[in-house]
């Protein structure tokens, strides 16, 4: 059976509280997520005192606090990777993490994680690609903002530098917090499978589950999606997230999803087989047959149930001579 993966991304939301972080990795266990997802970065590292912020920021932000200030509130330390590690593994969840800085990279493979996630951002971020490439670790690389030439020069930049190709997935993702649903373009998924034949997941911006449950569809073997406690805290991530009831519902309908996609072969199965002589139909007198009588049009018909003679043989039942009587009703026994 097919079982796709899901990351429940609490990413930035913890908003610098290690304690809800902690609740977040339990939320994301309790909702049967297979991996929760935070961020490693330095602000010094990663972004400049002059970035301005995205326009989603601004509007789910404080507008008068740089992005520099806005991300060095949401740093997570040494320390508190070390705990989160731990608490994930208390509740049988594994623990991700994406870096976004060269110090981050050095620091997630210290602790010991055996598959680094990409993101988008930093797609066309060489000296960061190379870095990753050396560890050769499994990668989930975020495909956002991107055209299949940047995707296959990030590629060619990491196999070239240590990646074992068969160890990357791509994931399809459209970098805007909600994405809008006419430009999520979920089909490019696929073109990803085609284009490079490696393994394809999806980063989920949309509000709700159902794009996240058509890529399960499309064949996505990893599915992303960012959760909250509340939608309704302050922090850049929290509106455009799932909250617990939403994952819960999410987690479940994936694994539904997987059971129903079955294996591709057509074959009659175990339950509905007993439901054949039920639903389909045989040959049945129309009205009164004589033995010695044609059978014909006007005294042959087909109806329910179906273990008598299968009613795809009417056309060679026709002009036939009946070797008994039959009733109106009664199954054609010849």
């Amino acid at each position: 059976m097919k079982k796709t993966l899901i990351i429940a991304e609490a990413g930035v939301n913890h908003n610098g509280d290690l304690n809800l972080a902690k609740k977040m990795i339990e939320i994301a266990a309790k909702c049967g997520a297979d991996f929760v997802k935070f961020q490693t970065f330095k602000a010094k590292d990663c972004v400049s005192i002059n970035a301005k912020k995205a326009k989603y920021q601004l509007q789910t932000t404080n507008q008068n606090e740089s992005q520099f200030e806005m991300i060095k509130k949401l740093e997570l330390d040494l320390k508190a990777h070390q705990i989160l590690i731990a608490h994930a593994k208390a509740h049988n969840i594994s623990f991700l993490s994406t870096p976004f800085d060269l110090d981050s990279i050095e620091l997630l493979h210290c602790l010991g994680l055996e598959i680094f996630k990409i993101p988008s951002g930093e797609i066309t971020n060489l000296p960061y690609l190379k870095a990753i490439a050396r560890l050769n670790k499994k990668i989930i690389l975020s495909t956002g903002m991107s055209n299949l030439g940047e995707i296959e020069a990030c590629l060619d930049a990491l196999c070239k530098n240590g990646q074992k190709r068969n160890n990357i997935t791509l994931m399809h993702c459209t970098t805007e917090y909600p994405a809008p649903f006419n430009e999520v373009n979920l089909k490019a998924m696929q073109t990803l499978k085609n284009a490079f034949n490696l393994n394809v997941g999806y980063s989920d911006h949309t509000k709700g589950i159902s794009v996240a449950l058509g890529a399960v569809a499309l064949g996505a073997c990893i599915i992303e999606k960012h959760f909250t406690l509340d939608k309704s805290m302050s922090g850049p991530d929290h509106k455009a997230s799932l909250e617990p009831s939403e994952l819960k519902l999410m987690c479940q309908s994936i694994k539904e999803l997987d059971l129903a996609l079955g294996d591709g072969i057509k074959r009659i199965s175990k339950s509905e087989k007993k439901n054949i002589n039920i639903a389909r139909k045989s040959l049945v007198a129309k009205k009164d047959i004589l033995k010695g009588e044609k059978f014909s049009e006007e005294n042959l018909t087909t109806k329910r149930p179906g273990n008598g003679i299968c009613a795809m043989q009417y056309d060679k039942f026709l002009n036939k001579i009946a070797k008994r009587s039959y009733k109106k009703d009664d199954l054609i026994r010849e």
